[in-house]
């Protein structure tokens, strides 16, 4: 008799998605929602996902049971052979009652609080997935970083003497006989990246490939994070660890790489904005919360903030009205950094062919 596989996945906004691909069991509901989810990249949902359970060998049909927390996962752990984790903890308490299990899918590739060794005893096959969506929030902390100092939100399409008049600016062509005449518009205060200091607060996936990226133009990274890093991992990747404070005041760029929930809320706040480097600017690609707006308005208003970009919004969708599209040194996307959808679609498609190939067989009796 076929027994399904028993897979275990973090119910996650996007690892909870597996449900669906591996479950015939899902409730129509999950399925609608999740066509309609990659409807704008992908039409046609229903036929992907045949396309993947076709090629997913061992992973479908199973048994997918979702777990929130700590204590969730410990009560499957006695039927799991495939685990799917993002922040859960798997030690050496968690694979002593996980008797069938056969493979570890960090949905990621920090491999903290995962028992590495431990996994190696016991001939359990940890993987990792470099998600295509992170790389993606990366690039857009890059390209708001590059759109705030050379103010693209402000120059785009502004290519008349009128219409550089109209956005306060004194155009004028230079004497060509003596003089080159790039920069005739006349914009001051535009910037380059090279040079400048990075801060990055959270060094988690995101954050480091936000560190990879900085690193190209030439800019020095400082990280911090709850737990101090060591000298291996800062030369690793290239940066050098400080304590909150000390990176706040240190930096002319900052990167806030961090998850939301009760104690990452408003974390910078009135405080935390008396201590930045005047006229540093603020990237959030997180989570606003992690921001109070109240102090993030007031730090603008006074030029202690020489700038913000904002990538998902304090509220969504947003609106016209919303205070911070009036200051000129302010750039608002409506959360596309991780965009497209085929992100996501490839990254599963990665991570069934990889579990698959490590899973031996479906269970039999």
């Amino acid at each position: 008799m076929f027994i399904r596989p028993i897979i275990v996945v973090e119910d996650d906004p996007f690892p909870r998605m597996l449900k669906a691909f591996f479950d015939p069991h899902t409730e129509p509901a999950r399925l609608a929602a999740l066509a309609d989810f990659f409807a704008h990249d992908l039409p046609d949902f229903a036929g992907w996902l045949a396309q993947l359970r076709a090629t997913a060998g061992p992973l479908y049909p199973a048994d997918v049971r979702l777990v929130s927390n700590q204590a969730e996962l410990i009560a499957q752990l006695p039927h799991a052979e495939v685990i799917v984790t993002e922040s859960l903890a798997i030690g050496m308490a968690e694979i002593n009652k996980a008797p069938k299990l056969k493979v570890i899918q960090k949905y990621g590739t920090v491999l903290r609080g995962i028992d590495v060794a431990a996994c190696e005893a016991r001939d359990i096959k940890v993987l990792t997935l470099r998600r295509r969506a992170n790389i993606s929030c990366a690039e857009h902390a890059l390209m708001l970083m590059l759109a705030l100092s050379k103010k693209l939100h402000r120059l785009h399409g502004r290519i008349s003497i009128e219409q550089l008049r109209a956005e306060g600016y004194q155009p004028k062509i230079f004497d060509s006989g003596y003089t080159p005449n790039s920069g005739w518009p006349r914009v001051p205060g535009l910037s380059i990246l090279y040079g400048t200091t990075l801060g990055i607060i959270g060094f988690g996936e995101i954050g480091r490939e936000i560190a990879l990226r900085a690193h190209a133009f030439g800019m020095r990274v400082l990280c911090t994070q709850r737990t101090p890093m060591s000298a291996a991992e800062q030369h690793e990747w290239q940066v050098s660890y400080r304590e909150r404070d000390a990176l706040l005041a240190a930096s002319d760029w900052l990167c806030i790489q961090l998850p939301a929930n009760a104690g990452t809320r408003d974390y910078l706040d009135r405080a935390a904005f008396a201590r930045i480097k005047r006229g540093a600017k603020l990237i959030n690609v997180s989570r606003a919360q992690v921001v109070n707006r109240d102090a993030l308005l007031d730090a603008l208003r006074s030029g202690q903030l020489g700038g913000f970009a904002l990538d998902p919004l304090y509220e969504e969708p947003g609106r016209a009205d919303d205070e911070l599209l009036s200051f000129e040194n302010v750039i608002l996307t409506p959360h596309v950094a991780a965009m497209p959808r085929f992100n996501g679609l490839s990254d599963f498609e990665d991570l069934v062919r990889a579990v698959a190939t490590h899973l031996a067989a479906p269970i039999s009796s």
